[in-house]
């Protein structure tokens, strides 16, 4: 089964026996919190940290130096969109619990090449403000070791070392917290029933679920969907590309001299340009420069015009924008009404790489 960042729209079929098993789950842990007591089936014992290549505002933890802690352990990849709007609860239930025997711990496991650096993990942690330990799983041992296949994924370990709950993707974050407060209470802290309260701004604010009409997309050669330039992608080769004609929703164009490589499409002359139809609050794109310290500008249209009041945290309101790290990028939130829009963005310079697109 494929990894997948955790949403309806990009789960793979393989899962669905997995996902059923955890919406039954759910539905039993929301039961039991309505009725005041939640009953928390042992899923398992922590699995091993051993496997982390290097630890993050850390020492290395183990199962062993955690019993009598509480521990929420979250599986992330700093690229992912589904995560930084799962961060803001996480990053405070680490700080309102710490002292009465919570320790969360993010194991880092990447998606794409890139995100394997220590440099640029050491750097989304700190630019995010993930101020807890974090195991960097670039091997992959820690998740293949909980059996994960998604970012987000929240585990919650009791003091005795034993899974007690497990949360995939965003969302139920009043049940998460309920399983905190009654492991922690089941541990003999004393903790009340309030609940955090999130006021998340920029790209960890909650999508906008009711209009988000698109979904993830790949825009390397191996996994994309619905590309519409004339000819189709071309493995390895620089190639010239164009649009021909209005797209369908969610079909993507690119303009310009490119090369598709598996996971990533790269820009070989400055004046070429993405072009997307799509349906959401949100578009995100996973962008990065072709060298450290080497910075790509860019321009952002929609239908045809600067974003203006749609622009992203990433972009102006003339649509500037510059790639110089690798990362994700917000190029549009716009107001409502939430309508089928097209979204350009043509780089200034050559040389920049580009990921896959994300909404909400």
């Amino acid at each position: 089964m494929k990894a997948n960042r955790f949403s309806l729209t990009t789960l793979a079929a393989g899962a669905i026996g997995v996902l059923v098993l955890a919406i039954a789950q759910t539905i039993s842990v929301k039961n039991a919190a309505a009725a005041g007591t939640l009953h928390l089936p042992v899923e398992g014992s922590m699995p091993s940290l051993g496997g982390a290549v290097e630890w993050i505002n850390s020492p290395p933890l183990t199962p062993q130096g955690l019993r009598g802690k509480v521990v929420l352990v979250e599986f992330w990849t700093y690229t992912c969109i589904n995560w930084r709007r799962q961060l803001p609860f996480v990053r405070a239930w680490a700080e309102k619990y710490k002292n009465q025997g919570l320790v969360v711990i993010g194991v880092h496991t990447p998606e794409f090449e890139f995100e394997k650096k220590l440099e640029n993990i050491r750097w989304a942690a700190k630019d995010m403000s993930v101020n807890y330990p974090v195991a960097v799983d670039s091997d992959y041992a820690t998740w293949r070791a909980f059996g994960n296949e998604y970012w987000p994924a929240l585990y919650f370990i009791d003091a005795r070392g034993r899974i007690r709950h497990h949360q995939f993707g965003e969302g139920e974050y009043e049940q998460s917290e309920r399983v905190i407060q009654q492991l922690l209470a089941d541990a003999g802290a004393h903790v009340g029933s309030e609940l955090v309260s999130i006021d998340a701004h920029g790209a960890e604010a909650a999508a906008d679920w009711r209009d988000v009409k698109s979904s993830e997309n790949y825009l390397g050669f191996e996994r994309t969907e619905n590309f519409a330039s004339p000819g189709g992608a071309k493995l390895g080769q620089s190639h010239r590309y164009s649009v021909a004609g209005p797209l369908q929703l969610n079909h993507w164009a690119v303009t310009g001299d490119w090369t598709f490589q598996r996971q990533t499409l790269s820009l070989n002359q400055a004046g070429g340009g993405i072009v997307y139809r799509f349906h959401a609050r949100d578009l995100h794109l996973i962008l990065g420069p072709p060298s450290p310290g080497v910075a790509v500008r860019f321009r952002v249209r929609i239908d045809g015009e600067p974003p203006g009041a749609a622009h992203g945290s990433d972009v102006d309101a003339q649509g500037n924008g510059t790639v110089n790290e690798q990362r994700m990028y917000q190029l549009i939130r716009q107001p409502v009404p939430i309508i089928d829009r097209d979204f350009e963005i043509e780089f200034l310079d050559p040389g920049v790489e580009a990921f896959s697109v994300t909404f909400g």
